[in-house]
Order: C-alpha cells, then sequence, then structure tokens
C-alpha cells in the first residue's frame, strides 16, 4: 500500500490532493483520494499530511528580473520569460530592469520556492532553466508576464506553461502594462533601422516582401537590410510561414549582423504578431 501511495503521488495532480488512510477489519490499512463509507471499515478514515515529491528553497540573491540564486548555491535563470536587464559593470540598466528586480526581490522576501525544471536542464552558463512557485502556489515566471514586467521567449522545445505565459502577455500588452507602457519598448518601423541596429531586446514592424527558404533556415524578408530566420526544425510550430507573405507584421526578439545585414532569430509564433 505504501508503494501504492507513492506512485499516486507522483501522477499529476495528486500532490496538491487530499490522502485518506483508513484501516480495515483485518488490521490492514488502506489509502484513498476521498473519503470511504464502508461498514468494515475499524477506523474512520482520516486526512494524511504527505510531503510531495518536490522539495522548497531559499532564494538567497535576487540577480535580476529573471535570474536568481538559491540558498544551496544554484543560479536560476526562469524560464519561457525575459526581463530588461539590470546594470552590469560599465553597461547602464535597461528601461524597466531595476523594476523587475524589485518586484521579485519583494515577491520572494521570506518566501520559498519549488522549481520545475526544463527539457535542457542547464544553459551555456550553467544556470538551471526552470519555473518557480511559491509554497503559496505563485507562478513567478507567470505573474512577472502578468504584472508587464517580463516579455514572452519561448524556445521550441521549452512547451512547458506556453499558453498561459502567452495570454497573460496579451493581456498584459492590451492593458499596457509595465514594458508595454514605455516609449522605449514601442515597435520600431523596419524602414527606419541603420547599419547599427538596436541594441538589447526590440520589436520591429514592417511588411514581409520575400519568403526564402534554404535547407537550414526559412527566412522572411523585410528590406535588404533586415530579415527574420526561422530554423526548418521549429517549423511545426508555425501553422502557415507561407502566409506571412505580404502582411504587415511585428517581430520581437535579438538583433544580430548576419552576412553583412540585420537578422532576428524567431524560435516561436508568439514571436511573430500581426
Amino acid at each position: 500500500m505504501r508503494i501504492l501511495l507513492v506512485l499516486l503521488l507522483c501522477l499529476p495532480g495528486w500532490a496538491d490532493a487530499e490522502i485518506y488512510e483508513w484501516q480495515d477489519a483485518n488490521g490492514s490499512k488502506h489509502f484513498s483520494d476521498r473519503p470511504v463509507v464502508d461498514a468494515l471499515i475499524v477506523d474512520d478514515a482520516k486526512i494524511i499530511d504527505i510531503k510531495p515529491g518536490y522539495g522548497f528553497y531559499n532564494v538567497k540573491t535576487v540577480y535580476d528580473g529573471d535570474t536568481v540564486v538559491l540558498e544551496d548555491g544554484r543560479k536560476i535563470r526562469l524560464l519561457g520569460i525575459n526581463t530588461p536587464e539590470v546594470q552590469h559593470r560599465d553597461k547602464l540598466a535597461d528601461a524597466g530592469g531595476d523594476e523587475a528586480k524589485r518586484w521579485l526581490t519583494g515577491k520572494l522576501k521570506n518566501a520559498k520556492v519549488r522549481l520545475e525544471v526544463g527539457v535542457e536542464k542547464t544553459d551555456k552558463y550553467g544556470r538551471t532553466l526552470a519555473h518557480l512557485f511559491t509554497e503559496k502556489k505563485e507562478h513567478i515566471n507567470l505573474q512577472l508576464v502578468e504584472v508587464g514586467l517580463a516579455g514572452v521567449s519561448i524556445y521550441s522545445n521549452e512547451l512547458l506553461y506556453v499558453n498561459e505565459l502567452v495570454e497573460a502577455q496579451n493581456r498584459a500588452e492590451q492593458a499596457r502594462l509595465g514594458i508595454w507602457g514605455r516609449p522605449e519598448y514601442a515597435a520600431i518601423p523596419v524602414d527606419t533601422l541603420t547599419e547599427a541596429g538596436h541594441p538589447g531586446w526590440t520589436r520591429l514592424v514592417g511588411k514581409v516582401v520575400n519568403i526564402r527558404k534554404t535547407r537550414k533556415s526559412i527566412y522572411l524578408e523585410f528590406s535588404e537590410a533586415f530579415e527574420a530566420r526561422i530554423e526548418s526544425k521549429w517549423l511545426d510550430l508555425f501553422l502557415d510561414v507561407d502566409g506571412y507573405l505580404g502582411k504587415t507584421v511585428e517581430v520581437r526578439g535579438w538583433l544580430n549582423k548576419r552576412e553583412g545585414h540585420l537578422s532576428m532569430l524567431i524560435r516561436h509564433p508568439s514571436a511573430i504578431k500581426e
């Protein structure tokens, strides 16, 4: 029975369920997710306190709006989101970066968190990639998006909670909360881009004038100076790439120089808005 109980608690949804323990006339103990009424029960079914199959940790340091350090020394990068940067050495803070850090610091003060680790457990910097939840069942990644302090940043193989994150971003954007009301993050027309590009996370809007396909990538061409690139291995996530042709759309991400012109890597459909 103990083995059965452990198996039940490992199933989705059982971690938060009430578990009842009762004893039959032969002295055998039983467990159930609901009260049991039976003439053979000797002891009344009672709720037992079972610890779920995960641990809670204190947060030692809030590094910035999307990165924290736990008491055990692990550095955690919050999955599915991106907040503006705080000041680093000689680099000034991005607009909204300090606000995101203050909010996260206040939210996690005297709170413990549990992790839901991603498919890729760590990134190239050795940070653990995870969704954070408090003991009050608050989803920290999601709340940062809800209040407009973070934007959605989805990787193709990290789709946990993607629908909730995108819906929260849509609401925050519509209400012009946080970064969505800041002029620093207003969408920039593609035809105003210079060779220098634009630093940090950027929103660009323009008309897709051509779609070019290679074995490895699909390119949405906006002009001779700028294109958005989707890797072919992620194409299943995009319902109709050809449907973007001739449409004015907004793309969101980071600019880099590629083969003499500006390019933006698009990893998920949420980074393209019609």
